[in-house]
């Protein structure tokens, strides 16, 4: 469990190390000039202390933090920025609690319903807890590679690409169409698996998702007869509207009565000219109706 110290101010041991070290200097000279052996010991005690007040400084930078240990023991974790003093006989070390970006490569993996696809993610995560990362993992930087590349797997395997025609999966959520809802499961898994090497994710998007390489043609086509499809539904939908229209505006306005067989005709002049895809060129009737 991560246990948070403040440490003695450096300065403070700055200002005690200058005065040790005058003084040693002071009795070995009168030790010279005397023989005075208690001479000796002062200036050998002032002069250890000056050792010891001077490598127990230690300087901790904004974001970063020291781990200390003692013989193998956690004493703590020092966060405070600045310089301070610790007992020198800790051993420290340095860790950073930057944000860090982790920039995942491309995988290749089979999404829910089979088909190959490239997939890749961009992760924020920064070190939340300093003991699980110093202690509870071997190597956290390897860690965290590891575990968000088998999440992002996960993730592909539990989604399809996208979704397909059949109305039964219509509900579904897509790595395609997903968004900000497959980031936030991809963001909770991570975290999820992080945990026990005290890591934090600050934020996960997908940066890379296609089809692969194999089945990127074929897919592609599958897209663009949707969209045609798609296309052609809503330019009928329109057309009979029009159709549909015209009609009740010449019943209502009583400009030409149509029989049955004449109205169909009708409809299937305006249709060809609506739904047509090439321009059409209107013939001019300069006969009778029936000519």
């Amino acid at each position: 469990m991560e246990k948070i110290i403040k440490p003695v101010s450096g300065y403070l041991a700055i200002i005690l190390a200058l005065i040790a070290l005058p003084t040693s200097f002071y009795f070995f000279i009168q030790l010279g000039s005397t023989g005075f052996l208690p001479y000796f010991w002062a200036a050998l005690i002032f002069f250890i202390a000056f050792i010891f007040l001077v490598k127990g400084i230690i300087i901790v930078n904004p974001n970063q933090s020291r781990v200390l240990t003692f013989f193998g023991r956690y004493i703590g974790t020092v966060k405070e920025n600045g310089l301070m003093w610790v007992n020198p006989l800790y051993k420290t070390t340095g860790l950073s609690l930057r944000a860090r970006n982790h920039n995942g490569q491309q995988l290749k993996v089979n999404d829910k319903m089979g088909n190959p696809i490239e997939i890749a993610a961009v992760i924020v995560w920064r070190v939340s807890e300093t003991y699980k990362a110093s202690f509870e993992v071997d190597n956290y930087m390897q860690y965290v590679n590891v575990q968000s590349e088998a999440a992002v797997r996960h993730l592909a395997v539990s989604y399809s690409y996208d979704r397909m025609e059949d109305e039964e999966n219509a509900g579904d959520i897509t790595l395609r169409d997903g968004g900000d809802k497959v980031n936030e499961m991809l963001e909770q898994e991570l975290n999820d698996r992080l945990r026990p090497a005290g890591i934090t994710v600050l934020e996960a998007r997908i940066s890379h998702l296609a089809y692969a390489p194999e089945i990127a043609g074929a897919m592609l086509q599958r897209q663009q007869a949707t969209a045609i499809v798609s296309a052609r539904r809503k330019i009928v939908e329109g057309a009979v509207g029009m159709v549909e229209l015209a009609l009740e505006k010449l019943s209502e306005k009583e400009i030409v009565v149509l029989d049955e067989e004449r109205k169909a005709a009708m409809v299937s002049n305006l249709l060809v000219v609506l739904c047509g895809e090439s321009k059409v060129a209107p013939v001019v009737n300069t006969g009778t109706l029936h000519q």
